[in-house]
């Protein structure tokens, strides 16, 4: 099960899940960030902060069937932790990617990003620590009336979601996430709420999309 906020993550670490000892995505991280394993982590491969985590899918997960996907559907269910979907985009995998793509960004409205390995992961997984650092130490150090003013739209994984909508550029993306605040929102949105935002060709060509 995941027990959203039992695990307190130390500042600018990473806690993985046992499974990954050894695997060439720790190797990787060694040296560049503090990483701890520990059992128990349940659906969660590693947390970044107390409040956003990584579920990892690979390459032999996505050509194996389901499982995945319905890992993903019980943690959407079972937490409120920001989790981010790190998927392996390979030759060999890149047949599932659209589905994979569909579920885990206009279903569950989650943030998907794909690597071509390990590696690469073990990258992202460096830059996203920092990201964690620099937001636990703004919400600490910052004025909490100030603070809930701040929209939540800068994430840039979102804007590039909404931008693959044909028909949507920048300005229209950032509107319809403004107006909605959500992925999820967004899709279900009917045309006559898409119309107060976009106009009416803009609001048909994204409703049929």
């Amino acid at each position: 099960p995941v027990t959203a906020g039992s695990v307190i993550v130390p500042y600018g670490h990473v806690i993985g899940n046992e499974k990954w000892r050894g695997s060439e995505v720790a190797q990787k991280l060694q040296g560049k960030v503090r990483l701890i394993f520990e059992d128990g982590l349940g659906l969660v491969d590693f947390h970044l902060s107390n409040r956003t985590c990584i579920l990892y899918i690979s390459e032999a997960d996505l050509v194996a069937g389901d499982e995945f996907k319905r890992r993903l559907v019980r943690f959407r269910n079972a937490s409120n932790l920001r989790g981010l979907v790190i998927v392996e985009k390979t030759q060999i995998s890149g047949q599932y990617f659209s589905a994979v793509q569909k579920l885990v960004v206009l279903e569950l409205g989650m943030v998907l990003l794909p690597v071509a390995n390990q590696g690469e992961a073990a990258q992202l997984i460096v830059q996203l620590v920092s990201v964690c650092v620099r937001e636990q130490s703004r919400d600490q150090g910052s004025n909490p009336f100030l603070r809930k003013q701040r929209p939540q739209l800068a994430e840039p994984a979102l804007l590039q979601t909404a931008q693959h909508i044909p028909g949507v550029g920048k300005t229209k993306a950032l509107l319809l996430l403004q107006h909605f605040g959500s992925i999820h929102r967004l899709c279900n949105a009917s045309v006559s709420e898409l119309e107060q935002v976009v106009g009416q060709t803009a609001a048909q060509q994204i409703h049929t999309f």
